[in-house]
């Protein structure tokens, strides 16, 4: 076990856990501060039968995953906030045309160039709104180094079972951070695997959008010896375009129950003394570290607080977020942005408690102290 025991940086580990949950396609282009994990992809896939391509832009890079993983392949890419809203368009067509893939998203200080090497939580509604039309986006957010390595095959997972591409969020501080890891052996990983649904062999014919086969239809892979038609227009099962109000209407009704029907599994929530708290802290990313160390600070001072740490951000927990608007007095909603996450916080409170935002758009990481302090002016110590 000892050898396993890694002192590791979020990029890499990012990295590291895709190659190990079966990544074999990376497509990037190098970008602030996300760029660890194309060096490490680079280095990584040549030894394991694997293959790396640096691209011309990040909107290229995007289109070529969406290749390789309609030849079969598990795929990733790995940008930052100027990449990630090039990668739209392309992230919609996957979405659309139901081809999992992964993007990773490293958060820096935007607008724009912004800030490239200081962090950010800018990009949590880009994330569910970036590409035009109704997709249905899922993003995960870890908060330590471990939960990049865990959600970064989760991530992988929930592509594969879904056929659709999911965001992993990441803060540049937590994907620059270096932390101990214990690396979980292949054997291990192998066993936590999820694979795409492949149609059955000897098929006569194969309809890739066969919605008699279920929200999630099987997905052959080109060079099988199925012929299928992919398109971003409209399309029925045949994968052909479709202008047919029936049939427009049950695709993308479709594609939206699947991920509606999943939210039990593809939902990840820590609650940090939500037992007999009055007060809580709603946060994610690296914020949250910082909301678990105050909900500390705050319990020496007698204050009963808790926090919850979303780390599935889309689909929202609303559910979940509303059953602890519903026990306590008030939300701190603690976030790097100019107020995103905390929009959907008061969405799910349903005017059931007073939901307070505290935000931070310099650059620097947001402090427990901040909070803390954010917290006593709603609480009388």
């Amino acid at each position: 076990m000892a050898d396993r025991l890694r002192l590791m940086q979020g990029n890499e580990a990012c990295a590291l856990a895709a190659a190990m949950a079966g990544v074999r396609f990376f497509a990037g282009y190098p970008i602030t501060p996300s760029t660890e994990i194309a060096e490490q992809m680079s280095e990584m896939l040549p030894k394991i039968g694997g293959k790396f391509i640096q691209m011309e832009d990040e909107i290229a890079s995007m289109a070529a995953i969406v290749g390789a993983s309609l030849a079969g392949a598990k795929t990733m890419t790995a940008t930052s906030g100027p990449g990630f809203s090039l990668k739209q368009e392309n992230i919609g067509f996957a979405s659309f045309t139901e081809i999992p893939c992964v993007v990773v998203n490293v958060q820096r200080t935007g607008p724009s160039t912004g800030l490239p090497t200081n962090t950010a939580q800018g990009d949590m509604m880009q994330a569910k709104y970036g590409s035009h039309g109704d997709i249905p986006a899922i993003a995960l957010y870890p908060s330590t180094v471990p939960e990049i390595f865990d959600m970064t095959i989760k991530a992988i997972n929930i592509s594969e079972m879904l056929r659709q591409p999911v965001i992993l969020l990441m803060d540049e501080i937590i994907a620059h951070m270096r932390e101990k890891i214990l690396v979980p052996t292949q054997e291990e990983v192998d066993k936590m695997l999820v694979s795409r649904p492949k149609p059955a062999k000897g098929l006569d014919k194969y309809l890739p959008y066969d919605a008699s086969m279920g929200d999630v239809p099987p997905l052959a892979a080109y060079g099988e010896g199925y012929r299928f038609h992919v398109t971003g227009l409209y399309h029925d099962a045949t994968g052909f375009p479709t202008s047919k109000p029936a049939e427009v209407d049950a695709k993308i009704r479709r594609i939206h129950r699947k991920v509606k029907n999943a939210v039990e599994d593809i939902t990840f929530l820590r609650y940090d003394q939500m037992e007999d708290a009055e007060y809580a802290i709603i946060s994610c990313g690296s914020t949250a570290r910082s909301a678990r160390r105050a909900v500390v600070l705050a319990r020496e001072k007698g204050i009963k607080v808790g926090s919850l740490q979303i780390k599935t951000i889309w689909p929202f927990p609303e559910e979940k977020v509303g059953e602890v608007c519903s026990k306590v007095k008030k939300i701190i909603v603690p976030e790097m942005n100019m107020g995103q996450m905390v929009l959907e916080v008061e969405r799910a409170a349903k005017g059931r408690c007073k939901v307070v935002p505290y935000n931070r758009v310099d650059g620097e990481p947001l402090t427990p102290e901040e909070i803390l302090e954010t917290l006593a002016k709603e609480v009388a110590w």
